[in-house]
C-alpha cells in the first residue's frame, strides 16, 4: 500500500489528478480586437468603449488611439463566449471587430 496521502488511504482523503493538456488549451483566454475603419470617428469609438466596456475615458481614448495609429487594438479578454458577445456588440455599434485566442 502507498504511503502517499490520499492515494489508497483507507481513512479517506483527496486524490489529485493532473489535468489533461486539452483542458489547459480550452482555458486559454480569447480576445476581442477592434480594427480601424474609414467610417467611425475617434469620438464615436471612444464613446463605444466607455459605454459598452465601462472603461474610464482615459483608457477608452488610449485604446481608440491604438486602433487609429496601429490599425487595431485588443479591447477585452476572457472566455470565448464572452468575447463572442463583445465582438457582436462591437458589430452592433458599427465597429469592425474580431475575436482570436490570446497570445
Amino acid at each position: 500500500m502507498s504511503n502517499t496521502p490520499g492515494v489508497g488511504d483507507p481513512q479517506g482523503g483527496t486524490a489529485i489528478a493532473e489535468r489533461p493538456a486539452e483542458q489547459a488549451v480550452n482555458q486559454t483566454p480569447w480576445v476581442t480586437i477592434v480594427w480601424d475603419d474609414p467610417v467611425n470617428t475617434q469620438i464615436y469609438v471612444t464613446h463605444v468603449f466607455v459605454t459598452y466596456f465601462r472603461y474610464p475615458k482615459a483608457k477608452a481614448k488610449r485604446l481608440m488611439l491604438q486602433v487609429h495609429h496601429e490599425g487595431k487594438a485588443v479591447v477585452a479578454s476572457g472566455s470565448r463566449e464572452e468575447m463572442e458577445r463583445d465582438c457582436n456588440a462591437m458589430h452592433d455599434f458599427g465597429l469592425w471587430a474580431t475575436l482570436d485566442r490570446a497570445e
